[in-house]
């Protein structure tokens, strides 16, 4: 790759560590199109960095400082977050499938058109966390909280979510099919228009107090042998 340096970015470049630690002592805060693939980046500060197209394939970011970070187009299958601090961080159309995020700060961070199938997001501090039109499948999030959210295209398909707190939200499409939902709350959830594929008749308690379409209670009632006229 071509190398292109600027006073605050690094352009297709690939460092290891120490090459990372010097661009950032040099005031490189902006990184398009490097290659961190496989490196162990454990407790660097890279607050206020953005990093555009590049891939962080298998990367370990264990605790990292990664306040206000933007990742536009990145590619981190795989990569290890655990215990980042990424508050108030953006993840724009980032492929952060089978990544790990267990014990990180993740409060008012944003994922918007994000790939994060298979992530693993248990035990994070995330008030304010949000995410839109994103692959949630598989995903890990138990106990995460969505209260009062607007869910805009979330695909939660076979996703585990367990103790998660969806009161008071408001689905606008995506996913809920062959969740796993064991005590989630959805009081005064707005479930019209999410595909709730795969319900068990034994989770329709969790549903108490929330807003489903006509639909949908056909098809609850389908599973009792109920025929809606």
């Amino acid at each position: 790759m071509d190398r292109v340096v600027t006073p605050s970015t690094l352009t297709g470049m690939a460092p290891d560590r120490d090459g990372v630690s010097a661009a950032l002592a040099r005031g490189v805060r902006t990184f398009d199109g490097c290659a961190f693939d496989d490196l162990d980046l454990s407790r660097l500060d890279l607050q206020d960095c953005s990093f555009i197209r590049c891939t962080f394939g298998g990367t370990v970011l264990f605790a990292c400082k990664l306040g206000r970070t933007v990742w536009l187009r990145c590619r981190a299958g795989g990569a290890d977050f655990e215990a980042v601090d990424a508050v108030d961080a953006q993840f724009d159309g980032c492929d952060l499938n089978n990544t790990k995020w267990r014990r990180a700060r993740l409060a008012s961070v944003r994922f918007a058109n994000c790939k994060l199938t298979g992530a693993s997001l248990e035990e994070t501090a995330h008030l304010g966390a949000t995410f839109e039109e994103s692959l949630l499948v598989g995903a890990d999030l138990r106990g995460f909280s969505f209260k009062s959210a607007t869910l805009k295209q979330l695909d939660f398909s076979d996703a585990y979510l367990a103790g998660c707190d969806f009161r008071d939200a408001v689905f606008e499409g995506g996913s809920l099919r062959n969740a796993v939902l064991k005590q989630a709350k959805f009081a005064g959830a707005d479930l019209r228009s999410v595909n709730l594929e795969g319900l068990k008749l034994s989770e329709a308690g969790l549903f108490k107090g929330a807003v489903i379409s006509h639909g949908q209670a056909a098809a609850f009632l389908g599973e009792l042998g109920v025929i809606v006229a």
